[in-house]
């Protein structure tokens, strides 16, 4: 769906609150629900990080530091291998 459509609804695409540009992509797959980090690069590259199945109405914080850090990686790496 990221790749045909120009506007993501928010069900399916939403900002993390209290973060940098980190991004939720919900995924429903029967009665799972999976979700996916990611952010964008350049614009409208989007780049995805670390996903989990949702087992609460609440996204687990250690979830969310460890796509932070790998986004934070991913930059890092970007500016020694450009």
């Amino acid at each position: 769906m990221i790749r045909t459509v120009d506007r993501i609804p928010q069900k399916f695409l939403t900002h993390i609150e209290g973060t940098d540009g980190l991004y939720e992509i919900r995924i429903k797959e029967g009665s799972d629900i999976y979700r996916v980090f990611c952010c964008f690069d350049a614009g409208r590259m989007v780049i995805l990080f670390n996903g989990f199945q949702k087992k609460s109405q609440k996204t687990p914080r250690k979830e969310i530091e460890k796509a932070l850090r790998i986004k934070q990686d991913y930059f890092k790496s970007k500016i020694i291998y450009p």
